[in-house]
Parts: C-alpha cells; structure tokens; sequence
C-alpha cells in the first residue's frame, strides 16, 4: 500500500514527520519567535493530526509534509488567531451613532488621556489636597454641575445601570408614576417595565399610548408613591392625536405633593443643537432648570464620550444613590472617568465645540465637504467592484442613530452600488458587502432597495488615503 501511494506521489501516515524534527527545522523558527513553543507547538499538533486522519483515509500530497509547508500553515493558523477580535471599521452605514459600531468616537484630548491612564498610576480614589482617600466622582462632578445647573452628580457604567440604581435607591417597593406612552424599550431588550421590576419598584402606568394628561398624574398619586418619572421616547415619535405633559408640569404636580421629578433623558445633550443646524433636543440643564430633581442620561451618544451613565440633580437624592450597594456594583473604572473629564472640558469652550468634539464634527459635516470625496472615490470603488458593478455618487440621508432624534435625518452624500448584470442582485451585492467587509479595516455599508449604499458622512479626509489605499486592487 505505501509503494502505491508513494507511486502516485502520496504520503502515507508512517511518512508524516515528527514533532521534534519540524520543531527543529528552521522553517519553523519564526513563527517560534513570534509565539512561543506553547502556541506552536499546539498548532502543529493540530496540523499534524489533521495530516494523519487524511493519510489514513487515502494519501496526503507529499509536498504538504515539507518543514517549509508544514510552517507556513502553521504561521497562517496562529496570524489569525492572534488577530484582535475588536477591530476599527468604517462606517459608511449612515448611522453616525451606531450602536453595534460603537456610537461615539472620542475626541483626541480624551484618548491621550486614557493613554496616561493606562500607562501612569492616577489619584483614582485619593485626594491631593488632603493626603487622604477620595471620592472618585470627585473628579467629574463640578463639571457635570457647572454644565448642567445640578447640585450634585454622580457616574455609572450605561444609561440603563444609571436608571436601575436611581429607581433601586428611590423607589425599592414603592409606586413610580409613567405614562404609557413614555414606556420605551431600547436596543438589547431593555424596557421601562422591565427594569422597574428588577430595580423592585412597581410601575404605575397612567394615560394612554398616545394621550397622557396632567390629571393621570395626579389621580395616580398615592400614599406609596415614590415619584413622578418621564421617560424621553429616544427612539421612536407618535405623531397625530397625542397629547403629553412636559417636565415643568409634571415637577409642579410631583413638588406640590413632596414628590420627586425625575427625567429618564436617554441620550442627553448638554448644549442646544440647533445653533450647529442640528434638530432641537431638551439640554440636561433645561430639564434640571423647569424643575426635574434628578436627570439620567448616556455618556456615549449625544454627548460624544465614553459609554457611561450620569445622574444629575439635587444634592440629598444623590448622596442617597451613592449610599446604594449598587453603586459598587455599576460605578465605573478609571479609563471612563480618564475619557469623560476632557470630553466635560471641551464643553466649556462651546465656541470650538464642533471642530473638537468629533461627534458633533460628523453630525455637521456638510455636503459640500462630502459630496466632492463621493465623486473622489467612485471611481476607486468602481475599480475594485470589478465591471459586474455600477457605481454612482448620489445624494443620501443619514440619521443621529443610538434613539437620538429617531426621525430627523441629516442630508449627506455617499455612494450607492448596483449590480450590473441580468437576474436578482440580492446574492451579488451580498457577495461584494462580504468582501469590503473582509477588507484589512472592514467596510460596513447597507443594502436596501437593490443597491449597497456606503455613506461617507464618516469617513473624514484624513481618512481617504488609507481608505483608498486597501481598495487599490479588484476585490477577490
């Protein structure tokens, strides 16, 4: 049997080297030094038991045992296992604050400051002054009260923990008064109801899905409750017959009866938008000023930080939300705290706001600035779809993304791709968002209506070259 497989240039299994001998080899030394014997070694165990199943089962090509073979798959196994599973992305998918893409981008003051958080001890929990042990909320919170007029604020890892911990703190086995038209779920199945049970307070829910009045509120107050609560519906608009009541009305009711107002205001802004052309939304000291006693919102979204959860507002309910166990629990680490303080201090200077804060410089980018890179880059795209693929630089759409504003939608420019050939296009423009996808730097775009459409909102010009770069060659 040998001699017949060695006659038709097979190997059998008794041929297949050891693994002394291939650990020996100098084929093998790179990847040895790159890493390490434990992982190599591994790694051609796994090859060579794979070599011995397909001798067994009728030969293995005689080539494929060669020290130099047997190398190269072994570095190509452990290159790929080695590369990081969270990589940077372009999003071309029109979405500035993406959810599964990260939301917002943090402006280069922050990362230099995670960097020296990384690299160099910090007074996390000590006091400089003093000597003594400190307060990690020490560090944002005068700049969380001179931007928002709160008395006192305090920091959680989301939005959702930042909720839990207020109704846990506040409301453990008492009433929370909601309208129903306020009973949001967001992305990750987190709703309203939900987390009211976990935080062990009992919804009350009042009004109807579309029309909630001041007098729900009043003739749901009872000697249980714990407090008033609005919910800002982030994430979807009803329009028509609807009717709700504003925060200013709703403290008055909750104050006239010593009764907290708190506002659930999702992904919250610190300064008005529409001086930037931007859709209006309710600033966190608008909220605070018509007379909310406590404020929740994200630090990733609109605010353009690091993924946290702030609570503002007045000074005893936040020294009681500190005393929670939860607070532990949910408090977050130093990079946070690292990335959040220089993204507060850029909002002390709100003249330089849009060209610092790079959330705010994507969702004003103008078309004038994107529509140029668009007809730029078609051509460069064109090339590298390959003639199956009809490339056009179009006008467009994007949205804020992460429920913020859900139906305003910023005009932009990007490029829309066609299939060029006869029959359905549904698997083309599959095949050709798989292949951008499996870029060194992925390109995620979306498909709707026949065609892949890649948003250029996000791709800054300091990024083009780069981006240009890897689609210089047809796409495999």
């Amino acid at each position: 049997m040998a001699d017949q497989l060695s006659g038709a240039g097979l190997a059998a299994a008794s041929d297949i080297p050891s693994l002394d001998r291939l650990l020996n080899a100098e084929a093998l030394r790179p990847a040895l030094a790159t890493h390490g014997r434990t992982q190599v070694v591994a790694a051609l165990r796994r090859d060579l038991e794979a070599l011995r199943k397909r001798a067994l089962d009728g030969g293995v090509p005689r080539h494929e045992l060669d020290a130099a073979a047997v190398a190269a798959r072994t570095s190509a196994a452990l290159d790929q296992a080695a590369q990081p599973r969270l990589r940077a992305v372009y999003n071309l998918t029109g979405t500035v604050l993406h959810t599964n893409l990260g939301r917002a981008l943090l402006p280069d003051e922050a990362v230099a400051s995670v960097l020296r958080a990384l690299t160099s001890p910090a007074n996390l929990e000590f006091d400089l002054d003093t000597g003594g042990r400190g307060d990690r909320d020490d560090l944002i919170d005068d700049l969380l009260c001179e931007l928002t007029g709160a008395e006192a604020a305090t920091v959680v890892n989301n939005n959702a923990a930042a909720v839990l911990l207020m109704l846990n703190a506040l409301a453990d086995r008492r009433d929370v008064v909601v309208s129903r038209g306020e009973l949001v779920e967001i992305g990750g199945a987190f709703r309203i109801p939900d987390i009211m049970k976990r935080a062990g307070a009992k919804l009350v829910e009042v009004g109807t899905t579309n029309r909630t009045h001041a007098a729900d509120y009043e003739n749901a107050i009872g000697p249980r409750t714990a407090m008033l609560m609005k919910v800002h519906c982030s994430n979807y608009a009803v329009t028509g017959f609807t009717k709700s009541v504003g925060v200013a009305d709703v403290a008055a009711l909750a104050h006239a009866r010593g009764l907290p107002a708190t506002v659930d205001l999702g992904s919250g802004t610190l300064v008005d938008l529409t001086q930037f052309g931007l859709p209006k939304e309710d600033t966190v000291r608008e909220t605070i000023a018509a007379g909310a006693d406590l404020v929740t919102f994200s630090g990733d979204k609109l605010l353009g930080g690091p993924q946290a959860g702030l609570l503002v507002g007045r000074a005893d309910l936040i020294r009681k939300i500190k005393k929670n166990p939860l607070k532990r629990a949910l408090r977050v680490g130093k990079l946070t705290l690292a990335a959040l303080e220089p993204v507060l201090q850029l909002y002390r200077a709100p003249e330089f706001l849009a060209q610092r804060l790079t959330t705010l410089r994507l969702l004003t980018r103008p078309m004038r600035d994107i529509q140029p890179q668009a007809e730029r880059l078609r051509g460069v795209l064109a090339h590298a779809a390959g003639p199956s693929y009809a490339v056009e630089a179009v006008p467009m759409f994007s949205q804020i993304g992460s429920g913020a504003l859900p139906i305003d939608q910023l005009p932009s420019y990007g490029l829309a791709v066609r299939y060029a050939g006869s029959g359905r296009p549904g698997r083309h423009l599959d095949r050709l968002e798989t292949q951008l996808r499996r870029l060194p730097v992925p390109v995620i775009g979306r498909i709707a209506d026949d065609a892949l459409w890649l948003d250029l909102r996000c791709l800054e010009d300091r990024d083009e070259a780069a981006f240009t770069a890897q689609l210089a060659e047809p796409l495999a």
